[in-house]
Formats: C-alpha cells, sequence, structure tokens
C-alpha cells in the first residue's frame, strides 16, 4: 500500500526557517515529504554549463537535506521536468496535498496549473502561498481599484497597508517532527544535471546592523561596502523577506524602499503580462529605431567602451556575477542611450550573468532606464559617465580596481563621444515618440 504523505515542493525558498508554504504543510494532517526539482526546461536553456546560479541552488539544496537527515527524513530530488516528477511521485505516494509559495513569472503560473491538473487527476490539491514578497497581487491597489504603475504612490500605499501580520514569521521549527521519516536517495551531484563547479564567493547572509544603518549615505558609492548584497538570497529564499523588512523597518527606511521596489516589480508583473513577452511597458517605446551594432554590443559586453565607469560594471559582473546598482543604471543607460541599443539585448544579458537574476527586478530595471518602462526616468535625460564617476567614483578607486590599464595605451579611446551619442539618442527617441 502506498504511503500517504503532504509534499513541499521547495523552488524559490530555499530555507525551513520562516517558510510559509511548509509552515502549512507541516501543520496539515499528514506527514510531510520535501522535494526539489532541478527543471529541465529551465536548465536545459542555460548555455553557460559553469552557471553560478545552479552551483548556488545546488549548494542549498545540499544544505536543506543535512538538516533533514538528522531529522531522520530527506529531501527528495528530481533532474527532470515537473510533470514527469510528479508522475513519478503519483506511482509511490498516496498525495493528498502539494504545498508550495506562489511564483509569479509567466513560466512559473503556466506550470503550476498544469501540475494542478495533474494532481487533481488523483483527488489532490495544489495549495499555492505568498512568501517572496511581502505585499502581492491584489494586495496595494488604488482607490479606484488599479494597479499603480509610479513608484512612490505605491510605497506610500504600501506602507499604510501593512499590518503586523504581514510580517510575522513562520515558526516552521515547532513542527518538524512532521517530517515524512525516510532515507532519501542522495543528490544528483552538479555533473551528473550538466553543470559544473564555479569559482563562485556567495556572499553571507549575515548583515550587520551597522551596514543597513548607514545604507542611505553609502548605498550609491562602489567602491564602499555600502550594500547588503543579499539579492541572491532574496531571488532563491534563503533569507526571509519578513524577517529581512522587520530589521530594515526599525535602521533604515530606504533599506525598507529597497525591498517595497521588490514588491512593486513583481505586482507590475502580475497585473501587466505583456512585459513577459517582450514588449515594452509603454508599448510606443516599440517604435524605437534601435542601432543594435553587434560590435559595439560585445564591446560593451566585454567593458571595453572607453567610458571606465561603464566599463569596470561590466567587468565586475562578467567576474563576479555582481553589479553595483548605482552602476547598474550607469552601464544600462549607457546601452540603450549612448549606443541605441535595444535594452532587451542588455536584460538578456544580465539574465545570464547577474547571480541575483529575477525577472521582474531585471526587466523593471532595464526598462526604467530605457525610458520605456512603469515610472522610467524620461527618455531624455541620458545619464553623463563622467559626471556619475564624478559623483560617485571620485577617486576612481572602483574604477582602478576593474579597470588597472586605465591609464595605460591599452585602454581604448571612447566608443563614441558623450555630446553626439547624447543628440542622438534624443533625435531617435524624439522621433519615434511623436509618431
Amino acid at each position: 500500500m502506498k504511503p500517504t504523505v503532504n509534499i513541499c515542493w521547495f523552488r524559490r525558498d530555499l530555507r525551513f526557517h520562516d517558510n510559509a508554504a511548509l509552515y502549512h504543510a507541516l501543520k496539515a494532517n499528514e506527514q510531510v515529504l520535501p522535494i526539489f526539482i532541478f527543471d529541465t526546461n529551465i536548465l536545459d536553456r542555460l548555455e553557460n554549463k559553469q552557471d553560478k546560479r545552479v552551483h548556488f541552488i545546488h549548494n542549498a539544496i545540499s544544505h536543506l537535506q543535512e538538516k533533514l537527515f538528522k531529522l531522520g527524513s530527506g529531501l527528495t530530488v528530481f533532474y527532470t521536468t515537473p510533470q514527469e516528477a510528479f508522475k513519478q511521485l503519483i506511482q509511490h505516494y498516496n498525495i493528498a496535498a502539494v504545498y508550495t509559495n506562489e511564483d509569479y513569472e509567466q513560466y512559473g503560473i503556466k506550470r503550476d496549473a498544469s501540475i494542478s491538473a495533474l494532481l487533481a487527476e488523483h483527488n489532490a490539491e495544489l495549495k499555492s502561498f505568498k512568501d517572496q514578497v511581502i505585499l502581492a497581487k491584489n494586495e496595494v491597489l488604488k482607490d479606484d481599484g488599479k494597479p499603480y504603475t509610479v513608484f512612490t504612490p505605491y510605497s506610500r500605499k504600501w506602507k499604510a497597508t501593512l499590518k503586523d501580520f504581514h510580517l510575522k514569521a513562520y515558526p516552521t521549527e515547532k513542527y518538524f517532527n512532521n517530517f515524512y521519516q525516510y532515507t532519501s536517495s542522495e543528490i544528483p551531484s552538479l555533473e551528473m544535471i550538466g553543470f559544473e563547479q564555479t569559482n563562485a564567493d556567495f556572499p553571507s547572509t549575515n548583515v550587520k546592523d551597522e551596514l543597513i544603518k548607514h545604507y542611505s549615505e553609502q548605498r550609491n558609492f562602489p567602491a564602499i561596502n555600502g550594500t547588503s548584497k543579499l539579492g541572491v538570497h532574496l531571488r532563491f529564499g534563503t533569507i526571509s523577506i519578513r524577517e529581512l523588512a522587520r530589521k530594515a523597518m526599525s535602521l533604515n527606511e530606504t533599506f525598507l524602499n529597497e525591498l517595497i521596489w521588490r514588491d512593486f516589480y513583481q505586482t507590475i508583473l502580475w497585473h501587466f503580462p505583456h512585459i513577459s513577452e517582450g514588449k515594452a511597458f509603454k508599448k510606443e517605446y516599440d517604435l524605437i529605431e534601435w542601432r543594435n551594432n553587434e560590435t559595439e554590443f560585445a564591446s560593451w559586453c566585454a567593458g571595453k567602451t572607453g567610458y571606465p565607469i561603464v566599463d569596470a560594471g561590466m567587468r565586475e559582473l562578467n567576474t563576479t556575477g555582481f553589479m553595483h546598482n548605482r552602476v547598474r543604471m550607469i552601464v544600462a543607460s549607457f546601452l540603450t542611450k549612448h549606443l541605441l541599443i535595444d535594452w532587451r539585448w542588455g536584460e538578456a544579458y544580465f539574465a545570464e550573468k547577474l547571480l541575483d537574476f529575477d525577472f521582474a527586478a531585471n526587466n523593471g530595471g532595464w526598462q526604467w532606464a530605457a525610458g520605456s518602462g512603469c515610472d522610467a526616468a524620461p527618455y531624455f535625460r541620458v545619464f553623463s559617465p563622467s559626471l556619475q564617476t564624478e559623483k560617485f567614483d571620485k577617486q576612481l578607486k572602483y574604477i582602478r580596481h576593474w579597470v588597472p590599464e586605465l591609464d595605460s595605451f591599452d585602454y581604448p579611446a571612447p566608443i563614441v563621444a558623450h555630446d553626439i551619442a547624447r543628440k542622438r539618442a534624443l533625435e531617435v527617441y524624439g522621433k519615434a515618440l511623436k509618431q
């Protein structure tokens, strides 16, 4: 006879502490079988077999497995499609329900609908919970019921809507004796799923209160260690967004606002799914005639544009998988305005390279820089790399770290003159937007 279990399906919530779906699963009336799926629908699209994010995920689930072994349980790990994984689970278990945390991306929504339909055929239910954001979907709306598309009023309403229960932790640890007791198989190695170890230096989840306290003054200066670098942990749920927000509320409102930006972009994705199809949020921006010079794009990717602050940022990204947020804005503005290269090219490059890649935030950031997004900078605002350097890296500490050949003949001349590029951008944007 098949054992009856509830399943907790881990995805972008790779922790036990304060995990909404896990809490509800453990409190329900059956023992909980925890699972993780290395989804081939996603992994097969990754060309770089030394992808730091896959390495990060593998480390995180290995850590979960160690904890489960100590509890007499284990994590069942699949390397296949979710459909195939659940077909196998249905063969071996009588599934009462599957508990998981919500995913707002288009692939995730379709995947979950298909698994829900499969489970329904076997009298089981997919139960989803809010976990990766604090306020989601329709929780922050204008008085007329429409979604916000400008951040500042959204953030005001967000703060007015927030109640203590939104930030309350889920005490999962109380119920750890409800994990299904069995000896699971070993997690497949990175090599077994077609990937390799990387030399990535993953940031710690341990962020000092002092850093958050001084975040407002320090966050714009890339040479200072003034940002938390928690993006990858928030992306894959190795820390709790609720715990971080509670800390931010007592220490620094600017830091809290950065967390609210995450909710904002996920809400935009939920209400305006056309951005998932490669379309501009403001549809008239799809009329821009991009130059899309492949040689210039290659120079931008390699950090060889002759603009030191741009090149430093791209080299930091290529080497570490991280780029300082101020510099992200500078390099994105440079690609879209100075080089008139379609923001989607830059979005895709960041999607491939960023350790903390998250579709909603990445798309939102690129469309902001291009002028085509919600709450975007007006198209006629063209960042001057030299002014940005003067403001945020005056001593060239960040630049010299990543561009050591700065003062030598090896460093390239600027790929385009700033004044010429600005004038050209205004003409091309202006022409498209007058149509």
